[in-house]
C-alpha cells in the first residue's frame, strides 16, 4: 500500500507553451487566482510527505504554497526533462513513491488523486496509476519507487505515454482533466464554468446575457 505520507507531489510548471502564443499561460487570471496555481491549491491540504515544484521562469509564489522549487533552465526542455528533474529530486529524499501532476490542470481534485492511491493499494513499488477520461491516459499519475528507473529513462512524450498506458487507470469526469494548451482552451473553460474573467471578452454570452446589476456585480468580484 502507497500512503500519501510517503509519496512526493511533483508539479510541472515548466514548458514552451508555444501553442499558447505570447505570455505565459500559468499566470493567467482564472477563477480570480493564477491558472497555474489551482492544482498547489486544492491539493493543499493532503499531507505529503514534500511538494515539489518545476519551473522554468514562471512567477507564480509557489514556495508560498510549501512547495519546493526547482528551474529548469534547459534550453531543450521538455516534460521529459522536468519529470526526469522531479523523479530523482524524491529518489534522493528517499520518496515511496511520486504524484505527478501539471499545473495547466485547473479543474483536478483531491478526490480524484485518493481515487488513485486507492487503486495502488496492492500494487505498492510496482504502481503506475494514472487518470482517464475513459479513453485516454494522462496526468495526474502515480509512480511506486519501483517504477522509479522507468521514469527516469523518459525521453520524449512517446515514452512517457507508453509506460501509463501500460499501467492501471482511474476514470474522471472529463471536466476534471482539461488542461489548457492554446489561448482558445482557456477562454473555453472560462465559459464553461462561467468565470468572472470571461466578461472581459467583448463577444463573451456571459457579458450580453443578464441585468446590469448582475454584469456589475461580477466586475466586482473581478476587482
Amino acid at each position: 500500500m502507497i500512503a500519501v505520507e510517503d509519496t512526493v507531489l511533483i508539479l510541472l510548471a515548466a514548458g514552451r507553451s508555444d501553442r499558447f502564443g505570447p505570455g505565459n499561460k500559468l499566470e493567467e487570471p482564472f477563477l480570480a487566482r493564477p491558472l497555474g496555481l489551482h492544482v498547489a491549491v486544492a491539493l493543499e491540504d493532503m499531507p505529503f510527505r514534500e511538494r515539489i515544484v518545476v519551473v522554468d521562469g514562471c512567477t507564480i509564489d509557489y514556495a508560498a504554497h510549501h512547495f519546493s522549487v526547482l528551474h529548469n533552465d534547459a534550453t531543450d526542455r521538455d516534460m521529459a526533462s522536468s519529470v526526469r528533474m522531479g523523479v530523482d529530486c524524491a529518489r534522493a529524499r528517499d520518496a515511496k513513491a511520486v504524484l505527478i501532476a501539471l499545473a495547466d490542470m485547473p479543474r483536478v481534485t483531491a478526490a480524484h488523486i485518493y481515487r488513485l492511491f486507492d487503486a495502488a493499494a496492492d500494487l505498492d513499488g510496482q504502481a503506475v496509476v494514472a487518470s482517464s477520461d475513459g479513453t485516454t491516459p494522462r496526468p495526474p499519475v502515480l509512480f511506486g519507487r519501483d517504477r522509479f528507473e522507468e521514469v527516469l529513462a523518459i525521453t520524449g512524450d512517446q515514452g512517457a505515454r507508453d509506460l501509463i498506458q501500460a499501467g492501471r487507470h482511474v476514470v474522471a469526469n472529463a471536466a476534471e482533466l482539461i488542461d489548457v494548451d492554446t489561448r482558445e482552451d482557456l477562454e473555453r473553460l472560462r465559459e464553461l464554468v462561467h468565470a468572472p474573467e470571461a466578461l472581459l471578452r467583448p463577444d463573451s454570452h456571459l457579458l450580453r446575457a443578464g441585468s446590469s446589476e448582475e454584469r456589475r456585480a461580477a466586475f466586482d468580484h473581478l476587482e
